[in-house]
């Protein structure tokens, strides 16, 4: 099993292995995860990282308070960053839950970028060298929905000063320490959107807002040993949208350059800022991954004649598009389109069912099938919980790695309620899931293409439960994790 390195696990008889390897326990190597002193050495350097995007293109970003971009030395050739965004301080869009209670957003940081070249082995700046890993990665982290959760409009105050209740940087460290070639984040970064109210402890001090201080809160400060380990796709969550944490999303975490108009800072122009176009990043001669922008769809189904209808169909047609002469595509997006949710509104046991929005515009595109037969799996958050859905029917596996530390949703209901379907013409094979905070593994089998590892892994890095994803079903272990 794994101890802190690269895994001897065979994939000769995986589902043999699956029993053997269901109750692993994963120990977190001291020297793996970098010591916050080291991290911070350079001082005026608040966080420093790798993000890819389109065609597998990797971006070294710094995020400093020094007053210019740093140099940077790129195998052996040294030049200064780029500027990407000036501190600022912008008026604040009203919040979603209580508009009375915005404030402006302070960015007294400056943001930083540079493209690296393909063939890049080494990049250093500030002192310390940027994760640049593999082109082809084998084993990639999965986390999503790991903010703070603070929202007056729900009365809804997690405990952002309990590392137990609020455990994302323990999922971070247990994340880096799976030794990762590629972090996936999918989205919701940023959940502290009001006041902590005055004598709860549980959350008291807690910057909110969406300027600098909450963002670094929320995401730069836990995520930095698992920002240190390996690049990073982001993906943008509906708490990223433009009324939301969105200007902090175009300044930060797009791999786009960041142009006026698309910054989420006014509101006449968020038709061009709350939608992305989206990208391919290639992982094999044979696989890549689709990155899709949904972080303003709703939950009903859409009528063409919707605008939002227009844009994610042009959208969804222009990922078909990059996804046609390859073999296999996982397709990642926030929002889950065939999983399930809990529905705690009834006293029943009941759930709801996949994004009903998407699916509306996805059957006219590809049937009733939604996706065409290459996309093997469908990776999102949104729902705080793990979950694995794999169909019968021509439909991909749906994984959901929602579980990063904002407050868990309940369990779903086991067994699910009678006729319970998450999209019309599903027909559920095996699902497993829970509600345990926690982290996503996905690791590529070097020799047999198409076949992949999918462990869901707790805070501590222990093993909950592992599954076998190929050909677009999937098979696990053990029916639901504890």
């Amino acid at each position: 099993m794994m101890q802190g390195a690269r895994s001897a696990w065979s994939w000769r008889s995986p589902l043999r292995q699956l029993s053997l390897a269901a109750g692993a326990f994963l120990t977190a190597c001291a020297n793996v995860v970098p010591p916050v002193s080291d991290i911070r050495a350079a001082g005026a350097v608040e966080s420093a990282f790798v993000v890819v995007g389109a065609g597998g293109a990797r971006l070294a970003r710094l995020i400093t308070t020094d007053d210019a971009c740093p140099a940077i030395a790129v195998d052996d050739v040294t030049t200064r960053m780029q500027l990407r965004a000036a501190p600022a301080t912008i008026a604040q869009r009203p919040t979603r839950s209580d508009p009375s209670d915005s404030k402006s957003s302070t960015f007294p940081v400056r943001v930083c970028d540079l493209s690296l070249p393909r063939d890049a082995s080494r990049a250093i700046v500030a002192g310390r060298s940027l994760p640049l890993s593999t082109r082809e990665p084998k084993r990639i982290v999965v986390i999503g929905d790991t903010g703070c959760r603070l929202k007056a409009s729900e009365d809804a105050f997690q405990a952002c000063n309990d590392g137990q209740q609020w455990p994302f940087a323990a999922v971070a460290a247990a994340a880096a320490a799976t030794l990762p070639d590629l972090v996936i984040h999918v989205g919701d970064y940023h959940y502290r959107e009001n006041a902590c109210p005055a004598g709860n402890a549980d959350c008291a001090n807690s910057p909110w807002g969406y300027g600098w201080d909450a963002w670094d809160a929320d995401f730069f400060a836990p995520a930095r040993p698992l920002l240190a380990a390996a690049p990073w796709i982001f993906v943008r969550g509906n708490h990223e949208s433009c009324n939301r944490a969105g200007q902090g999303w175009w300044r930060f975490l797009d791999f786009r350059p960041r142009a006026a108009g698309s910054d989420c800072n006014r509101a006449s122009d968020d038709e061009r800022g709350d939608y992305s176009d989206p990208y391919a990043v290639p992982i094999s001669g044979d696989t890549q991954i689709l990155v899709f922008d949904s972080s303003r769809v709703g939950v009903r189904a859409l009528l063409p004649s919707d605008p939002m209808y227009r844009n994610y169909a042009a959208q969804l047609g222009t990922a078909f598009a990059l996804s046609r002469n390859v073999a296999e595509n996982l397709f990642v997006s926030h929002h889950p389109i065939l999983g399930f949710a809990p529905d705690v509104s009834r006293p029943a046991p009941a759930v709801y069912p996949g994004n009903e929005a998407l699916q509306s515009v996805l059957a006219p595109i590809n049937g009733p099938s939604l996706f065409p037969s290459n996309v093997q799996a469908l990776i999102a958050g949104h729902n705080h919980l793990f979950e694995m859905v794999s169909f019968v029917s021509a439909h991909p596996t749906q994984l959901i790695a929602g579980n990063g530390g904002t407050w868990a949703d309940a369990p779903l209901p086991s067994p699910l309620p009678t006729g319970a379907s998450v999209a019309p013409g599903t027909v559920i094979e095996t699902i497993a899931s829970t509600s345990r905070s926690g982290f996503m593994v996905l690791e590529r089998d070097p020799d047999r293409s198409g076949l992949w590892r999918v462990e869901a892994r707790d805070v501590h890095g222990q093993l909950m439960t592992i599954c076998i994803l190929r050909n677009g079903k999937t098979k696990c272990a053990t029916g639901a994790p504890p």
